[in-house]
């Protein structure tokens, strides 16, 4: 019989921080299960090259329903005792167009919050409700943002999403408390990266964007990280032995 292996499930795997996550977790072998609008060329030729099982599914997360059916219903066909851990990473987000609330297009102010908020949290009731009997160690790691925390003009739905993960990881938190196998949760700022995300928001209009010049300044006084190193400094995070006492940290905190 194989040993158990760990198991994580990984939204927003196409591109940025999340195709680097990927990429590390198929280094690191197991089973990872990716959900992003597109599927990766790429993340299969390195499953192949270090016989990782990758699952890819092409799913808009603006319709999340769906997608969280079809992860209750995976995990319920899944050996239990195979998997040592079970992890889902929330890291999918979108920033809608930069513009004040009252000139926003409903569409993109319901599309952020559906990505942002409305599916991680309907994904983790899928994922938490489907392993309840599991013996595995079970976390759920949501990527927030500073912004979640600190307002910011012409980026009302973007905040409030991540600002809404956050308290809603708190609320998670309690509720894991009475739970038989409890599950680490916590939403975690990853510091600032250099991704298409970063690129909108430095390109903004500054009529719209009166923050833009600082976006700007982050990146030419080369203070953003790559995406591969965002993403080592988050897995290395989920593998803190304090992992979970925090609800709501940043990746630069220090181990307590």
């Amino acid at each position: 019989m194989s040993p158990p292996k760990p198991l994580t499930i990984l939204t927003g795997a196409s591109r940025g921080m999340g195709l680097a996550m990927a990429s590390e977790l198929l280094v690191r072998g197991g089973t990872l299960l990716c959900i992003s609008r597109q599927t990766s060329h790429e993340l299969e030729v390195l499953a192949k090259a270090h016989g990782t099982e990758l699952i890819q599914w092409k799913y808009d997360l603006a319709l999340p329903a769906p997608v969280a059916e079809a992860l209750h219903a995976w995990l319920g066909w899944q050996d239990a005792g195979a998997f040592a851990t079970a992890t889902l990473i929330n890291n999918a987000g979108v920033i809608p167009p930069l513009v004040p609330l009252e000139q926003a297009a409903t569409r993109d102010t319901t599309h952020a919050l559906r990505v942002g908020l409305e599916a991680p949290m309907v994904l983790t009731s899928a994922f938490l409700a489907a392993t309840a009997s599991w013996t595995a160690k079970r976390r759920v790691l949501n990527i927030s943002s500073g912004l979640g925390r600190r307002a910011m003009a012409s980026q009302a739905a973007y905040c409030a999403a991540k600002a809404g993960l956050d308290h809603f990881t708190r609320c998670l938190a309690l509720d894991q408390t009475h739970s038989a196998n409890p599950a680490q949760v916590c939403s975690l700022a990853p510091g600032v990266i250099d991704t298409d995300m970063q690129v909108q928001l430095r390109q903004a209009s500054r009529t719209n964007f009166p923050d833009q010049d600082s976006f700007a300044g982050l990146h030419a006084n080369g203070q953003l990280s790559s995406p591969a190193e965002a993403a080592q400094r988050v897995l290395q995070y989920l593998e803190r032995p304090d992992f979970g006492d925090n609800p709501v940290a940043d990746v630069r905190d220090a181990a307590r």
